[in-house]
């Protein structure tokens, strides 16, 4: 392992050991602290989440831009500062901390055995959606994670969403598939987040008026197994409550190519995510290149993709 490797996997580990213990306002004092510096510094992750905001919120001015990103990544660190805090709450506040709206499109289709697929994109904390899903509503689920450098990180996380209630399985590897397909089959729970398409092989879609991909899994796990799928979509209001919906299911297209249904789907998807983030834009946390016209590095930018 790199030092860097070392760095970032102690980091974390920190934040895991450490914020845990702090009472809440002073976890609260200091994300909001460390993303504030953060924003003054102006670096990659700062101009990109601008970037990505100009397409959301379009005609806006610099200095509105700049005060999304500001308020962008207050909502990310609360998402961090609430993440390290998670393996320690109790039951109660994890029930007590989320409002989700339109539950039952959720748990009726659960009900009806039918296997639902839950696909949000990256807003405020999917993480604590899914402690709330695994406490409040005493439903397992089973997700998938990126495989992250170095690997004692990715064992990492993938002990946190254990501890949480999770079966989480990883992304690459070939076999997630087949397995949520088995998950769906027998009545079961799948949570994926599904605006960004790790895989460069996703389904074009048009969001905010420009193309990008989004994975194709939720829709193909839908029509292969018969799954329920719904969008949801996290934001935050100012309270230590976060809220959320459940929106209407995207159905299966009667006709058409398999490809056909997937690209139809896919794009229902898109265009849900996109209007709950057009109304809580700073809940977003896309902090990288998503469009397919930023994916070729220019030669001024030298970040990774």
């Amino acid at each position: 392992m790199s030092a860097r490797d070392r760095l970032t996997d102690g980091l974390y580990g920190l934040g895991w050991g450490m914020v845990k213990k702090l009472p809440e306002p002073v976890a609260v004092r200091l994300g909001r602290g460390i993303a504030d510096l953060t924003w003054k510094q102006r670096g990659k992750g700062v101009l990109r989440l601008e970037s990505n905001y100009a397409r959301v919120v379009p005609g806006a001015s610099p200095e509105r831009l700049a005060e999304l990103s500001r308020a962008g990544l207050r909502s990310y660190l609360r998402y961090w500062m609430e993440s390290f805090r998670l393996p320690a709450w109790s039951a109660e506040r994890i029930r007590n901390g989320f409002a989700p709206k339109d539950l039952h499109y959720l748990t009726d289709g659960l009900a009806a055995g039918r296997g639902v697929v839950l696909a949000l994109p990256h807003m405020a904390n999917w993480d604590l959606a899914g402690a709330w899903v695994t406490t409040a509503l005493g439903t397992p689920f089973t997700t998938v994670a990126e495989r992250l450098k170095p690997e004692t990180l990715y064992d990492r996380f993938v002990a946190y969403r254990e501890g949480l209630g999770m079966e989480v399985l990883p992304h690459s590897g070939g076999t997630a598939f087949g397995t949520l397909a088995r998950r769906l089959r027998d009545g079961g729970l799948v949570c994926l987040v599904a605006e960004r398409d790790l895989s460069s092989s996703g389904v074009e879609v048009t969001f905010f008026g420009e193309a990008t991909r989004m994975p194709a899994g939720p829709a193909l796990l839908a029509q292969q197994t018969g799954a329920l799928l719904l969008p949801v979509t996290l934001w935050y209001d100012g309270s230590p409550v976060m809220q959320g919906r459940v929106h209407p299911p995207v159905e299966v297209p009667e006709t058409g190519t398999r490809a056909e249904k997937t690209s139809a789907m896919t794009q229902a998807l898109a265009d849900t995510f996109a209007t709950g983030i057009a109304e809580h834009p700073e809940d977003w946390h896309m902090l990288q290149r998503l469009w397919l016209a930023d994916l070729e590095p220019r030669p001024s930018d030298g970040e990774r993709p």
